[in-house]
């Protein structure tokens, strides 16, 4: 097998995927971090999980033309697209702000026994529970108060029992020895496991590696879109779902529902839970990022979808991994990094901080990206159905296991943010946001769809070309 011509960290995780190369694969990263002000090589991370996808869309190409194609990743625009706002503009503005910006219930607060503990209620409903739990109102002093009255483990323990979210800061060493860190410890970066037996399906026909594959993309708030907005730069038709129930915003609808289409369906209601049954038994693709146990309450677990949908490809990502203890924890990426050591690393122990991006979310998207490939080309040419698993947590350890080797006062930005973004007309005005990251030599990465705001087209397919 000829490797030569591919990145040796991308062989690695072609290898643990097992996707074979060959002499025609061509993978080429160029450049290196430090691009943003972090201590890990998020960036140059990302262009590899990015960079193995692309290799993973070339197969699919092969399967459909008997054509391989050369990718190559910039680390630069693989770094900023960890932090997207700093190029994003909206009629030549900035973009909306997030839930979570300047907000003092998302944040690191020092407890009584000198521990840190990050809280996290960006929604009314986990604000609400998170100051219950500490006893407090909103403003940051009162916030910090509630915390400080707090032993770090014990307020971990009490936001959990709680249903709500926070993590205690840990080194690296201290997750490692952790139960939960034990046991993904020996889980690969991305999961994918065969469900049953089905017949081989061949790949859509199409001008595009995933033309005609259809994502229904039941995801929030940023691993999840993430995974399906790379899947619909290379040509899929993605459905994204959601209740219009559930809190959003605007600043995460514009980054990550780039090639979407968008509907609503509540699921509690019998005849839209049923019509999200139809669209399963017509779909090549179920990705969902709820509590773990949510969906199979309302009928949409992988062992009931297998039976509804021959050959499906469901997709789970979460927080905390799906083994262990945590398992069913409810997280984000700040909290991610909190447990994981990268927040130690990134300030000090006794005085953690949170990377300026959000690497474990946008590179776990692009990693469950990768399986979600590789296990279409599996589908293709030997038939099944298959479960393909990722997480923040498991994506911030191998960050750790990376090193922090990089210096933050010599990362050098973004560059000319002409020269990686593109401009469409939205429904918000005219947005000027960055462009796909992976260049394919003969099928370019782009979306053919503007982001729109949820709930915008109905709860259908479109018809295949």
């Amino acid at each position: 097998m000829a490797t030569d011509m591919i990145d040796p960290r991308v062989q690695d995780l072609l290898d643990e995927v097992g996707l074979a190369a060959s002499s025609d694969d061509r993978a080429t990263i160029v450049g290196h971090d430090p691009i943003l002000p972090n201590r890990f090589p998020v960036g140059e991370a990302a262009a590899v999980a990015l960079a193995a996808g692309g290799v993973a869309a070339s197969h699919l190409w092969e399967l459909k033309t008997g054509r391989r194609q050369s990718v190559s990743v910039d680390v630069r625009r693989a770094a900023v697209s960890l932090r997207s706002n700093l190029v994003m503009r909206v009629n030549g503005g900035p973009p909306p702000r997030s839930p979570a910006d300047g907000n003092p219930l998302v944040a690191l607060y020092p407890c009584r026994d000198g521990r840190w503990v990050h809280v996290h209620g960006v929604f009314p409903h986990l604000a609400a529970g998170t100051m219950q739990v500490l006893g407090c109102g909103r403003d940051a002093a009162e916030v910090a108060a509630g915390v400080a009255r707090w032993d770090g483990q014990a307020l971990e323990d009490a936001l959990a029992d709680a249903r709500m979210c926070g993590a205690m800061a840990r080194t690296t060493e201290e997750w490692a020895a952790h139960e939960q860190g034990r046991a993904l410890a020996g889980a690969p970066r991305v999961e994918i496991i065969k469900l049953a037996d089905s017949a081989p399906e061949p790949l859509p026909t199409g001008e595009r590696p995933l033309s005609g594959v259809r994502v229904l993309d039941l995801t929030r708030i940023l691993a999840g879109p993430t995974h399906a907005r790379t899947l619909a730069q290379y040509g899929a038709d993605v459905l994204h779902i959601t209740s219009p129930k559930l809190p959003h915003a605007d600043a995460w609808t514009l980054d990550t529902n780039q090639g979407k289409l968008s509907a609503h369906l509540e699921l509690n209601e019998r005849a839209e839970n049923q019509r999200l049954r139809e669209l399963v038994a017509g779909a090549d693709v179920f990705a969902q990022s709820y509590r773990a146990g949510s969906l199979e309450r309302l009928g949409f677990g992988p062992e009931e979808l297998v039976p509804l949908r021959p050959g499906v490809i469901y997709v789970s990502i979460n927080c905390y991994g799906h083994l262990g203890p945590w398992r069913e924890r409810p997280g984000w990426e700040q909290l991610a990094q909190t447990v994981t050591g990268i927040a130690a690393a990134q300030g000090a122990p006794d005085r953690p901080e949170r990377m300026p991006a959000a690497a474990c979310d946008y590179t776990t998207g692009y990693l469950a990206a990768l399986g979600t490939m590789v296990a279409l080309g599996r589908r293709a040419r030997e038939g099944g159905s298959y479960h393909v698993r990722a997480s923040l947590t498991r994506t911030g350890m191998w960050f750790t296991r990376l090193g922090a080797t990089c210096d933050p006062g010599a990362a050098t930005g973004p560059g000319d943010p002409s020269a990686i973004t593109v401009e469409t007309d939205t429904a918000w005005g005219r947005l000027t946001h960055l462009a796909p990251a992976v260049e394919l030599s003969e099928t370019p990465a782009y979306w053919d769809r503007p982001p729109v705001p949820l709930g915008t087209h109905p709860p259908s397919w479109p018809d295949r070309a």
